[in-house]
């Protein structure tokens, strides 16, 4: 038992309050809360009354406190042969003016701005600018079509669009201009002005009555101080997935998201001033708001805004290069990423060819993390590859390794325990709380800690029905998993990834865990069938393989490790099973799928299930 990571933890349950209080005083306030958390129909607010800046806080202090000459980003594009770097004093430069040009059209406290940019420098720039003056700002996805970025404009109604005139994918130039022209036009909502920011690669067509020239403006902009803002003013809004077609947009406050930010920087990453931390996200996606701009900066470190992709930019060693190239201390990335490395270069040839000898740590996040891509990455990196678990909602990871407070022995597959403030448990569809290893709904016992959602933006009803209503007392995370006898979690898919076959519950992510350890396969996924018996059954498919393995080598293989994972409880001989199964592995249907319509199965494949 790892004694110091048990106390805070069990310190951070039972004294939410003092914990939190003393995590606060890494953060500058311009005046200090009345009160620490205070709780409103289910809408848990921390830090009510303080004062502070989020911007400041991620800027100027450092800069006050005499790190202003040290890096603040490094820009790094193989898709324009582009390097670049800033320090803190130059960052601060270019946001003030750019606040001054949203101020100058109209911005002030509480408006929003929407942020449609490719991975440039000026994307860190825009959002660091509103979050200066206290605009709250909702970064999309650059590239989102029009009609995904006009649900969102049409609903946080923004003041202002910032864009650029396109952004790069490999080697294809994607307009964002149209894109945007086209929303703005599918949008009842309009904004006053469209900021842009004219790339070399392509000159948009500009609107003389909305659109204006973001360099042009700056060159003649003068600069702005901080706004001062209460901790529990909206800081952005972040858009993520709906069930029902409609955008759930996440609302982050300003204090409590600095103070996890802060801690989680020290306490998760090891990240210290200084370092060198480049997660290789979007800026659209949650990661990017977190751990590309906020946290690293918040912390004093230098962080790597990268405009490129983990292969064909220009090969598979493009991650070895930037770390090596800028000394690189945290890197952060989705399993994907290592996966599409690993399927070009299994071996690790490539990695070879440079110095990672500043780089600590590999964290994987943004999905499930198979046991074989972590090991992987540990072998060939000769470095520790850890997983952690966290959503859009929360901000930063609900289950990690905290690297920085007290590293624990990793266990393939699973991201570690609990962080400080999550009250995790796994329940079952009736509300009781499983045992240990019995796979379950997993749920974070109220209150949440700071920088988890405030609510949905203009939809107080959703937030409640889509997170608190399921078992009241909790926040329903949407994922399944268990907690295994040592306190380690498991999460194992979304609850509806769960299959339900003739009573038994089978996990679709123990499932891909089988599968991704043939040598032959990247990436595989699980799917649900309907079955006119069982109601349904599962289809194995293989998205991405290294190698082509035969059809019949493959099935016999896939399914050989099926039936030998005791956890699905398959008590059935294999060949009944398969009456009932469809284990798809191929396009067009390979062998077994025939197998399984005729029901005549050759001899290897009559064995009993264990």
């Amino acid at each position: 038992m790892s004694l110091k990571y048990e106390s805070t933890y069990k310190e951070s349950i039972e004294n939410p309050e003092k914990f939190w209080a003393q995590a606060a005083t890494k953060v500058h306030w311009y005046h200090q809360w009345d009160k620490v958390l205070d709780v409103v129909d289910n809408h848990y607010r921390w830090f009510v009354g303080g004062c502070m800046n989020s911007c400041y806080n991620a800027l100027d202090l450092h800069i006050d406190n005499g790190r202003g000459d040290q890096l603040a980003i490094i820009y790094d594009s193989p898709v324009t042969d582009t390097k670049r770097t800033y320090t803190y004093r130059e960052l601060r430069q270019r946001v003030s003016k750019t606040a001054s040009i949203l101020v100058s059209k109209g911005v002030v406290k509480g408006d929003r701005v929407v942020i449609y940019m490719p991975m440039i420098p000026e994307a860190v720039i825009a959002m660091l600018a509103c979050a200066r003056i206290g605009a709250i700002h909702s970064v999309v996805f650059g590239g989102f079509a029009a009609h995904e970025l006009a649900t969102r404009i049409e609903d946080a109604k923004p003041r202002v669009i910032i864009s650029a005139s396109c952004g790069i994918e490999i080697s294809k130039l994607i307009k964002y201009k149209p894109l945007l022209d086209e929303a703005i036009k599918q949008s009842t909502h309009k904004p006053t002005t469209c900021l842009i920011w004219q790339r070399p690669q392509e000159r948009a067509n500009m609107l003389p009555w909305r659109d204006i020239d973001w360099e042009v403006e700056e060159e003649k902009a003068g600069l702005v101080e901080c706004v001062p803002v209460d901790a529990t003013d909206p800081l952005y809004i972040l858009y993520t997935s709906g069930t029902t077609g409609k955008p759930k947009g996440v609302i982050r406050s300003n204090g409590g998201h600095s103070v996890a930010m802060k801690w989680s920087m020290d306490n998760v990453y090891n990240a210290k001033p200084g370092d060198v931390f480049w997660a290789a996200s979007d800026v659209g996606w949650v990661v990017g708001h977190s751990y590309i701009v906020y946290g690293p900066l918040m912390n004093g470190c230098t962080t790597v805004v990268y405009e490129g992709k983990p292969v064909r930019t220009p090969n598979p060693g493009a991650f070895w290069r930037v770390c090596s190239e800028y000394k690189v201390n945290i890197l952060f990335a989705a399993p994907t990423a290592f996966r599409a490395i690993k399927k070009e270069d299994s071996q690790g040839e490539w990695v070879k060819k440079y110095d990672l000898s500043a780089l600590k740590s590999i964290f994987l996040a943004g999905e499930r993390c198979d046991s074989d891509t972590l090991e992987w990455i540990t072998k060939i990196t000769q470095k520790p590859a850890i997983d952690h678990w966290w959503q859009t909602e929360t901000g930063w990871a609900i289950a990690a390794n905290p690297m920085g407070l007290d590293p624990l022995p990793i266990k393939a597959g699973s991201p570690t325990k609990p962080m400080p403030g999550f009250n995790l448990k796994v329940l079952d569809e009736q509300g009781n709380e499983c045992k240990p290893n019995q796979l379950g709904n997993l749920v974070l016992k109220l209150p949440l800690p700071p920088s988890c959602l405030m609510s949905i933006w203009s939809d107080d009803t959703r937030y409640k029905k889509s997170y608190l209503s399921f078992y009241p007392g909790y926040y329903l995370t949407g994922d399944s998993g268990y907690i295994d006898e040592d306190g380690y979690v498991w999460v194992m898919g979304r609850m509806d990834g769960v299959i339900n076959v003739a009573g038994h519950r089978l996990s679709t992510g123990e499932m891909e865990e089988v599968i991704s350890k043939h040598p032959d396969i990247a990436e595989c996924a699980v799917i649900g069938v309907d079955d006119d018996l069982k109601h349904l059954w599962c289809s194995k498919m293989a998205s991405s393989a290294i190698t082509a393995p035969s059809p019949m080598v493959w099935c016999n293989w896939c399914v050989k490790r099926l039936v030998q994972l005791q956890r699905l409880s398959w008590q059935l001989s294999l060949k009944n099973s398969l009456k009932h199964a469809v284990v798809k592995s191929c396009e067009p249907p390979c062998a077994l799928w025939q197998m399984v319509k005729s029901g005549v199965f050759p001899q290897p494949l009559k064995m009993k299930a264990s």
